[in-house]
């Protein structure tokens, strides 16, 4: 999920070397008192109109690009092969592309300029506070697979470096894996996640689509010439039934989660214009389609169903290509996950000044001590929770849900809250037209989340 600078008058293909400006799509507005007009008067021309339509591909492929990518494998064999999960992602992309294309005409009609602002200016106070709780669930859900991915990966590592045997039993105690991710995560994460801003983590960027791009290049080479030793599971080509089709949804939604931060992408744009946004979304999601369908494909050819819910460990743990791969997925989790924890916590935080009905300015004071409060108890719990749920699949599942509300409820109902109160400039039958696919959006995100959140509960239940 690596993404460029928005704020750049030149150079928009340039990585980035300010890792906090992702963190700055996601966070939640501040707390003022100040009428919105005053607001605007003041701010309205910060890091307004310098990113070129190219540039603005550019960020949303990469915000979209991230973890996501270890899982396509195992959707495809969710879903039934190859043809079930290639025509599930492009049925899917219609929806995802409208998504991105209702949230910035949406945020032209409310002049807001983040996800969350939009949405409580077009669908009210209620849902305001829902979606916020949402970003700060899925955050804390995203932060938590985090972990498990770096668990996943060392697993393999340290394997190799100890010479053990695959699935060997009886290693020693500084290999063991709660010991390993507990280690890395109090040496890396926490110093990292602490601090107020997290501008100095000027390569997260560079690395995070480092790391992508070579994954998806090592998979596709490892399918066109396997090692002996790798020998495909049953290759599926068809799906067992049509809630298995489903299941895959979730999967989908993870990746192709970039809503939260489009709508500052969209403000950032020379030429912020609905129309243009349509081309620019619609190029940027062909290309994560590419990727994604690449990783995909080969992926599950090579393993066919014995594939892995993360991809990577299927490999074995002696090759050194795939070892690479796991090492740049590794460093790529370690600074992503402080960004990640900075979304979640900047909202949580706004959700609490709300609450509290305090302006940020009188609350300087106590806002060290909560900071490093709100930091512990989130790492805490993460860290716990990544110690005693090893299958990431569950994780992504839950998550993948939550990622099927931005992609599909709040843009349907933000797309159904604008055309009401539109009623008397639009034709009757352009109206009916719009409400409906709003209500199909949503019905649509509703069903995923639904279906994602019962099989949790239930699958564990009877386990």
């Amino acid at each position: 999920m690596a993404q460029v600078s928005i704020n750049a008058d030149h150079g928009e293909w340039s990585l980035s070397t300010d890792a906090g400006e992702r963190a700055r799509l996601l966070q939640s507005p501040c707390v003022d008192t100040a009428p919105k007009s005053e607001r605007e008067a003041s701010s309205g021309d910060l890091g307004r109109g310098t990113t070129s339509t190219l540039g603005a591909v550019f960020i949303v492929v990469n915000a979209c690009l991230g973890a996501g990518l270890l899982n396509f494998p195992a959707a495809f064999s969710t879903a039934g092969g190859v043809a079930a999960g290639v025509t599930l992602q492009m049925g899917m992309l219609v929806f995802i592309i409208s998504g991105l294309v209702i949230l910035a005409y949406c945020s032209q009609a409310s002049n807001e300029r983040t996800y969350q602002e939009v949405v409580w200016a077009v669908c009210g106070k209620l849902t305001g506070v829902l979606c916020e709780v949402a970003i700060a669930t899925y955050t804390f859900g995203t932060c938590i697979a985090f972990l498990i991915i770096i668990g996943d990966q060392q697993d393999k590592i340290i394997a190799v470096m100890a010479k053990e045997p695959e699935g060997a039993h009886g290693s020693p105690w500084y290999a063991d894996r709660k010991f390993t991710i507990s280690l890395t995560a109090f040496l890396f994460i926490l110093p990292l996640s602490i601090p107020r801003e997290i501008g100095f983590q000027k390569y997260a960027s560079f690395l995070s689509v480092v790391g992508t791009w070579y994954v998806t290049a090592i998979i596709i080479i490892k399918y066109i010439w396997p090692d002996k030793e790798m020998t495909p599971g049953d290759i599926l080509t068809r799906p067992a039934s049509w809630i298995a089709v489903f299941n895959a949804m979730p999967t989908i939604c993870f990746g192709f989660q970039c809503h939260v931060s489009s709508v500052p992408v969209f403000n950032s744009m020379r030429q912020p214009e609905v129309k243009t946004w349509g081309g620019v979304v619609t190029a940027a999601m062909v290309i994560a389609l590419a990727v994604y369908m690449g990783t995909g494909i080969c992926g599950f050819l090579t393993f066919g169903a014995a594939v892995d819910p993360d991809v990577l460990l299927s490999y074995p743990s002696e090759d050194m290509a795939v070892a690479v791969a796991r090492a740049f997925i590794i460093l790529s989790v370690l600074t992503s996950y402080p960004i990640l924890h900075f979304c979640g916590r900047a909202v949580v935080e706004g959700l609490w000044l709300r609450y509290q009905g305090m302006p940020v300015e009188e609350d300087v004071g106590r806002e060290r001590r909560r900071r490093v409060l709100q930091t512990l108890v989130w790492f805490l719990l993460t860290l716990l929770l990544a110690l005693f749920i090893p299958d990431i699949g569950k994780v992504i599942s839950v998550i993948g849900g939550l990622a099927a509300c931005f992609i599909f409820v709040f843009p349907g109902l933000c797309l159904i809250q604008a055309k009401l109160s539109e009623m008397e400039e639009v034709k009757p039958a352009s109206w009916w037209a719009l409400v409906s696919y709003g209500v199909l959006l949503v019905t649509l995100g509703a069903f995923i989340f639904g279906q994602t959140t019962a099989n949790a509960i239930f699958v564990d239940l009877l386990a």
